[in-house]
Formats: C-alpha cells, structure tokens, sequence
C-alpha cells in the first residue's frame, strides 16, 4: 500500500472526503459537494490498488468534471424562486393622494386598489389631497410616487 507523508492513501483520501462534506455542510455553495465525489473516486481507485498519480488524476478530472456539468444545473433547481409580494404588484399604478403628501412633514397617504399606502414624493414636492400619483417603487413600507402629469399638480420646496 502506499503512503503520503507516512499516512496511508486510503486515510488521506477518506480525511478529504470528511473535509469536503463537513465544508459543504457548512457552506452549501455546491462546490466541495463535488470534491466530495472527487474524493470518492480516488478512495476507490486506492482501494483497488492504484499509484497516487492514478488517484490524483481520478480526484481532479471526477471532481471538475462533476463541478462543470452539475453546478449549474443544481443551482437553477435549488435557487429560490422569486416570490412577488403585495407591495411589487402596486409599483406602475396610479393612485389617489388621500392626505398630501409632504415629505418635510413626514406626511402623506394614497389610496390604492382599496388600500392606504403611507406615500412620499419621489422627487420632494408637495403632493395635494385629490391629485393622482403614479408608484415608482416602494421603500420599506412607503409607496414612493410621483404626479401623473409631470409634478404639474405638485408644489415644489
């Protein structure tokens, strides 16, 4: 049998399997999952009786090999999908400013798919009671909004 640095080919190869599987538990990027089959092979080809340059070749070809057609297939089944929530559906409609909106005040509230979205100005203008607003994008909990006909209704501070 042979041995690396006195340890025999076997318990290295094993040791780097532990490694690669405790790291990828760690970890869960998909990376050493991959090392972990690399390391594998190579246990299997020590097993069978190979020199260290056989099981060197097994460990790096199965393991890029496995990296390069997997990875990305692993990765578009396990990525999350993107939920839309309540707040993405309202960006893009019109609305009806229902207390001016002041950002100065910190007021300001539209009414909305018969919702009240607390609303600021996208730009910093005064927004009065009445006027028709257009959501550009929600921040936190606050639709962001601006005049549907140019800020025309707005009063500029």
């Amino acid at each position: 049998d042979g041995m690396v640095a006195g340890i025999p080919e076997l318990y290295v190869w094993l040791a780097v399997l532990i490694i690669c599987i405790i790291a990828e538990a760690v970890t869960t990027q998909l990376v050493s999952l991959w090392f972990s089959f690399g390391a594998l092979g190579a246990l299997i080809a020590a097993e069978l009786g190979f020199g260290i340059s056989v099981q060197s070749t097994v460990f790096v070809l199965l393991s890029l090999l496995l990296l390069l057609a997997l990875r990305p297939i692993t990765r578009r089944i396990l990525q999350p999908k993107q939920e839309h929530t309540n707040a993405d559906r309202i960006v893009g409609q019109t609305a009806v400013v229902i207390e001016t909106i002041d950002n100065q005040a910190d007021t300001g509230q539209i009414r909305l798919l018969s919702q009240v979205w607390t609303a600021r100005s996208m730009n910093n203008t005064v927004i009065p009671e009445g006027e028709t607003v257009v959501v550009k994008k929600i921040s936190g909990v606050k639709a962001m909004v601006s005049c549907t006909q140019n800020e025309a209704g707005g009063v500029a501070v």
